[in-house]
């Protein structure tokens, strides 16, 4: 039985005893234990069931790598599905629950799937379901979503509160064993400022655990040493329980640190999202222990032979009284030692080599434990816990030899080492045929835009298992001087490559040794899967599953491509391995959102004036993520009569409007005028210094998708105002090209909507306040329309452009955001005297809507392009090229047979409905009548006193003075007669004067 043993425990404070339960059962632990250590001190071995056979699982490993150990932790607020107990550290009155069980975990129907898995092989899935056809919808499908998943989704909303940091370092070391100690000693020591993960509580690695001797001292003061060494230096930063779960290009790196992991309700932040900006990363992320695919070794108390030492050594937890040892490498003899050494039995160790004469093989042999060479387990006895094993030769076809009794199985197939951080961008991999492992290739590293390594590695995880080797390597991969410490250790035989147990097994034997113990991936799903043609990895881990469970098969991976090379006879690395992607580890949803949740998972965005409008009146109304006052009502005023009134107001007198909302993006660099053609249908390279240019952009389709008004700054400077909505959508937008396709372009382009006010001052009356307010010429000599000035507004530096939105006299005076406040009240105290009055959104589309100027959203839907809306003289016809050229030359969206942009005015002087459809004749076919147009805006125009509308009419613009006929919701139709859209001052007298 598992049992905590009476003295040692590295990591354990005996005097600190936690009570915690598991599965409703009460248990005790100590401070320090894993839940892992903590449930196999209570003789836990069973603690879940795989997912497709149900078979029983218990913990096979001691680290992230646990593919099988995974719990319901905790309840209500804090419930969280798949949590492994190998890397949950015990606190006081920690609920756990296994999972993929009914009813109990020790009597599980689901069981039942085992004693028919010969008619459930890999790729099962594929070959049935297919008939009845019926069956799918009401037996199969209802079967399979009640079958799927591990955990239970939690019920309540979070409990625990989250946040995201960010840093910048020099050299970001990932891993703190003594590679990763060493490199960052190394490169603090020349004055780097380093930054170093290890995502374990605690410093060190396996060094400790494995009694490796540093310049002559345990490894444990060596480590603690450098630790204080490390904490002390200004240009070193160190955190624990922190895992780097993927590296980026440029050196961006996220790691998710457990802040209060253990310790809930203490309110502190649960996780903390990092977001790292290296100079370089190195990766000290160590090897983890391939297991050894023999029969029943998935039975609980089977385990990685380094795990069995890690408990042994770390928490004072045996696995079992009688440990048989099974390896193919003299690293496993180690745990021998150290089950020997805690007064346990070892009945034997198997060791798959014709001989083992190393050193670590001869001590094992003179504390007496016999050593048996070409050896293999043939079969593990029991059911959900280890009874004893059997044993064949290596060499041959499983028939036994000898037969053992013991409670727990150590097994060692080699390590392999951690390249997945390598590996995130595009580092490649070699083989390494001694170590039967791949290994990072130091002719591919990832490397930066300039061509230089952006990622090295260091260590076990470059292949380097000897300590003093690993020293070694982390002092050259941190570009350090001088020797490395000496790290003593006995030397190590090659290790033997075994890849099935043994290798002549039958079709009984390998239908029962298990690759993907989560997944149930067996030796025989591989080999039929290369049977029925899966000859690439990626497609047999498709076909079987292997690989694709939460610990994404860093213990099935090279173990399955090995058999998969086998069954296609052919060499490893002509077989390849998978493709690693982060993260590392699964990276909880709550730390990835971080603050971003509740009302501020879309923060409303608010403009400097957003107090003054709710404290006078305004009806909101949202555009994006921005609130903006639709009208300001008065009292007994519907929103009607004050949408009406505002625009009265405007066209006579003075209104005015907040427009800060609006897309700010500045565009600068030596390219950015050869950008902006690109972006744009017409030419803003030619702009003249202090002009403003309306332009028009488009998708690689040629759809229109925003438009607005560019600003010349200066020689190498563009402003670019987009609609309210469209601001951080047009960046990225800007940023996707610049950085995909014309990444060698200087182009700096950067969102600055949020930096300035923007107020319009509309109206006839609109000069009279700027000249009362003061500080600039705004004359029509001195400001012409489509021009800009820069200078100071009633003491306040602003940016003044002369465009209208609106077709009346109008200026947009951009101030800085902390000021826009007060200038906005300053335009109202000075504005008294002109009539001037706030106006809001619909009064702003009412009046473009009497211009007959387009809206983005309204006119456009995503199928229309700028000739559809009669805005060709926008599209350039010197350019050879722009994004959307090629799009709208195609034959349908350059055809004249298409729906075109008019002007529609009732008979009867009513407004039409938004959106409503004029028929045509015939119909398509299915009974549907064919259409002719449709609304795209639509309002009551105070100015005109009647109802005005634009709308996209098939051949519109050939077709001025036709009546159409769009039907009422409630019967009977709405007449009305196909005009120009500009319905209001089509010379545009009244915003040039």
């Amino acid at each position: 039985m598992s049992t905590r043993l009476a003295r040692g425990g590295r990591l354990i404070d005996r005097s600190r005893a936690i009570d915690f339960t598991f599965n409703g059962k009460r248990m005790r632990g100590f401070a320090g234990d894993t839940l892992a250590a903590a449930l196999l001190a209570n003789d836990q071995m069973l603690v879940g069931r795989s997912f497709k056979y149900h078979r029983p699982r218990g913990i096979v490993a001691a680290g992230a790598e646990e593919p099988n150990a995974l719990v319901q932790l905790g309840t209500g607020g804090r419930s969280e599905p798949n949590q492994r107990t190998t890397t949950t550290e015990l606190f006081a009155g920690l609920t756990a629950a296994s999972q993929n069980h009914w009813p109990s975990l020790e009597f599980d129907v689901g069981a039942v799937n085992a004693a028919a898995s010969r008619f459930l092989p890999a790729g099962f899935y594929y070959k049935t379901f297919l008939q009845p056809r019926a069956a799918w919808k009401h037996l199969f499908e209802p079967v399979i979503r009640r079958s799927a998943g591990l955990g239970r989704p939690p019920e309540e909303p979070d409990a625990d509160r989250y946040e995201q940091a960010y840093a910048f370092c020099d050299l970001l070391v990932v891993g703190g064993g003594i590679a990763g100690l060493q490199a960052a000693v190394s490169a603090s020591a020349s004055g780097r400022k380093v930054m170093l993960l290890e995502q374990t509580p605690h410093w060190g690695g396996r060094a400790p655990v494995d009694d490796v001797l540093i310049d002559g001292r345990p490894a444990a003061d060596w480590v603690a040493d450098t630790v204080a060494a490390l904490e002390a230096a200004p240009n070193v930063t160190l955190r624990t329980r922190c895992m780097a779960a993927g590296v980026y290009d440029h050196g961006y790196v996220l790691a998710e640190e457990r802040v209060a992991d253990h310790t809930p309700g203490d309110g502190r932040p649960k996780k903390r999202l990092w977001r790292i900006r290296a100079g370089k990363v190195l990766t000290a992320t160590g090897a983890i222990e391939r297991p050894l695919p023999f029969a029943g070794n998935d039975i609980p108390g089977v385990m990685l032979a380094s795990a069995v030492r890690d408990y042994l050594v770390n928490w004072a937890v045996s696995p079992g009284d009688r440990v048989v040892i099974v390896t193919n490498n003299d690293d496993a003899y180690r745990t021998a030692i150290a089950v020997h050494r805690a007064g346990l039995t070892v009945p034997a160790v198997l060791d798959a080599r014709a001989e083992a004469h190393g050193a670590l093989p001869e001590e094992v042999r003179s504390l007496g434990i016999p050593v048996l060479t070409n050896r293999a387990v043939a079969k593990v006895k029991g059911g959900k816990r280890v009874t004893g094993v059997t044993v064949c030769a290596q060499a041959g076809e499983g028939a036994v030899l000898d037969d053992f009794d013991c409670d727990a199985v150590a097994m060692s197939g080699g390590w392999s080492p951690v390249v997945h951080l390598w590996s995130h961008c595009g580092g490649k991999l070699i083989w390494d045929e001694a170590q039967a492992a791949f290994r990072p290739d130091p002719a591919r590293p990832p490397i930066t835009h300039d061509g230089s390594p952006m990622v090295a590695v260091a260590g076990s995880a470059n292949g380097e298992l000897l300590s003093a080797d690993v020293l070694a390597d982390a002092l050259r991969a941190a570009g350090g001087e001088g020797e490395a410490p000496r790290a003593q250790s006995p030397e190590e035989a090659p290790t033997e490559p075994v890849w099935i147990m043994p290798q002549g097994a039958p079709p009984a034997l390998r239908s029962k040794m298990w690759l993907d113990y989560q997944n149930d991936v067996k030796v025989s799903d591989v080999q039929l899967a290369a049977r029925e043609g899966y000859e690439s990895v990626e497609h047999t881990k498709r076909y079987t599953t292997l690989g694709m469970a939460t610990d994404q098969g860093k213990l099935s991976n090279i173990n399955g491509l090995a058999v998969l090379a086998g069954s296609l006879n052919a060499p490893i690395p002509a077989v390849g391995t998978t493709t690693f992607r982060p993260p590392y580890t699964p990276v909880t949803l709550g730390a990835l959102v971080g603050e971003a949740r509740g009302e501020i998972f879309q923060p409303l965005r608010r403009t400097p004036m957003h107090d003054w409008h709710e404290a006078h009146g305004a009806y909101w109304e949202p555009v994006g993520l921005w609130r903006r006052p639709y009208c300001y009502s008065r009292p007994g005023e519907s929103h009607g009569d004050a949408v009406a009134r505002e625009v009265t107001n405007a066209r006579t007198k003075l209104g005015l409007l907040d427009a800060s909302t609006l897309g700010k993006i500045l565009v600068k660099g030596p390219d950015a005028g050869r950008f902006l053609d690109m972006l744009y249908t017409n030419v803003m390279s030619s702009l003249p210094v202090g002009r403003c240019r309306y332009g028009l952009m488009c998708n690689e389709n040629g759809f229109l998708m925003d438009d607005g008004v560019v600003v010349r700054l200066s020689e190498d400077s563009w402003l670019c105002h987009t609609t309210s909505g469209g601001a951080d959508r047009i960046h990225a937008h800007m940023e996707d090209w610049l950085q995909c396709e014309w990444w060698d372009w200087q182009v700096y382009t950067a969102n600055l909507t949020e930096q300035f006010a923007q107020v319009a001052i509309v109206g006839p009356n609109a000069r009279l306040l700027l000249e009362k307010l003061g500080g600039m010429d705004v004359s029509k000599e001195a400001l012409p329309f489509m021009h800009w000035a820069e200078g100071t507004i009633a003491g306040i530096p602003a940016r003044v452009f002369r465009i209208s939105f609106s077709g009346e006299l109008s200026y947009e005076v951009a101030v800085p955001a902390g000021q826009g406040l007060a200038f906005w009240q300053a335009c109202l105290e000075a504005g008294a005297e002109f009539g001037l009055m706030p106006y809001g959104t619909e009064a702003l589309h009412v009046m473009r809507a009497e211009k007959g100027f387009i809206m983005i959203g309204d006119e456009t839907d995503g199928t229309v392009v700028p000739q559809d809306l009669n805005l060709g003289w926008a599209i350039s016809k010197k350019k050879a090229d722009f994004i959307g050229k090629r799009g709208m030359e195609r034959t349908f969206l350059s055809s004249p047979d298409r729906w075109k942009l008019v002007g529609l005015e009732t008979l009867d002087g009513s407004v039409l409905p938004d959106g409503a459809i004029a028929p045509a004749a015939g119909s398509n076919g299915n009974g549907q009548r064919n259409t002719q147009g449709r609304v795209t805006s639509t309002y009551w125009s105070p100015t005109l006193k009647k109802g005005i509308a634009m709308g996209l009419v098939h051949r519109g613009t050939d077709r001025m003075g036709e009546v159409i006929e769009f039907p009422k919701i409630w019967g009977g139709v709405v007449q009305a007669r196909i005009v120009d859209p500009v319905f209001y001052d089509k010379a545009g007298e009244k915003q040039d004067v």
